[in-house]
């Protein structure tokens, strides 16, 4: 009888302490779940641990070397060739002289006195309030049979502005143009050449076509004739579109272009290359009802 209460006892006792041993024992963590003293999970630690013992990529981490970066000028003009153009064709020999940021009442007269004498049409693109102040000027520009293009209202670097003051410029030049012309302008120079490619989406949704160069006479240095004439005829080549200014910025001597100039026109006249307007050039159309 005292065996059986005996063995009866044990039983109970380990029965309790198995019972207890299954209730409060913790289960393990999982290994990702683990903390470590400074916060990270065992895993993220081992790889951060992993990363720095590791040697680093010579070309940088594949997040920075790929994230989206803004085109450049050349790949803009490559994705968007249909509305970014920087020469004609070049199976005729003709070439576009253009002049950027007239009208002024000094060196863009001197410039249409020199296209005059030679019988030349030229292309300029004129910053929206110099046309207000010299209405004059501009009317002599389109008189003597000059096509005009926008620049801008007040030469501003183009995509350092909200999209509201993009829009202010080259809408407030469309109008001021408009009034002068009677027509809607189809051609667009950014100043400095520099454009968005937003920017280029936008004004081709306003059917205008951005048109620069890739023949820079670099006049706006102050250069002399015989430097802007090196520049302009060392390039030249069939299709060329030439950049030189009939107005400049604060300060800007632009004797040398008015020296060069008939120096360019005879020479191209003794090679039979015939100076052109920019809508002949590239056979688009200048303006729009």
């Amino acid at each position: 009888m005292i065996t059986r209460l005996v063995l009866l006892g044990l039983c109970i006792m380990l029965s309790i302490y198995a019972s207890g041993c299954s209730t409060t024992s913790p289960s393990p963590q999982p290994p990702s779940t683990q903390k470590s003293h400074e916060g990270y999970s065992i895993q993220q630690r081992q790889a951060r641990v992993a990363t720095k013992e590791a040697p680093s990529f010579v070309g940088g981490n594949e997040s920075d070397v790929r994230s989206p970066k803004p085109l450049t000028l050349s790949e803009l003009r490559r994705k968007y060739r249909s509305h970014f153009i920087m020469q004609g064709p070049s199976d005729q020999r003709r070439v576009a002289l253009t002049f950027d940021d007239g009208p002024d009442n000094h060196f863009t007269p001197q410039v249409l006195d020199v296209l005059r004498n030679y019988g030349v049409k030229a292309t300029f693109f004129v910053v929206g309030n110099r046309a207000e102040k010299y209405p004059e000027i501009m009317k002599r520009i389109l008189e003597e049979g000059h096509i005009v293009g926008n620049h801008s209202y007040d030469h501003a670097n183009l995509p350092k502005l909200s999209n509201e003051a993009f829009h202010n410029e080259i809408l407030r030049t469309q109008n001021i143009l408009q009034a002068a012309t009677g027509r809607t302008i189809n051609f667009i120079r950014p100043p400095y050449g520099n454009i968005s490619e937003e920017q280029i989406k936008w004004l081709a949704s306003q059917h205008m076509l951005i048109v620069n160069w890739n023949v820079d006479s670099l006049d706006w240095k102050g250069l002399t004739a015989e430097q802007i004439e090196a520049n302009i005829m060392s390039h030249l080549t069939p299709g060329a579109i030439v950049l030189q200014h009939a107005a400049g910025g604060k300060n800007h001597d632009l004797n040398g272009t008015i020296k060069a100039l008939p120096r360019i026109i005879e020479e191209l006249n003794r090679q039979s290359i015939e100076m052109v307007t920019l809508d002949k050039l590239l056979s688009k159309p200048a303006y729009r009802k």
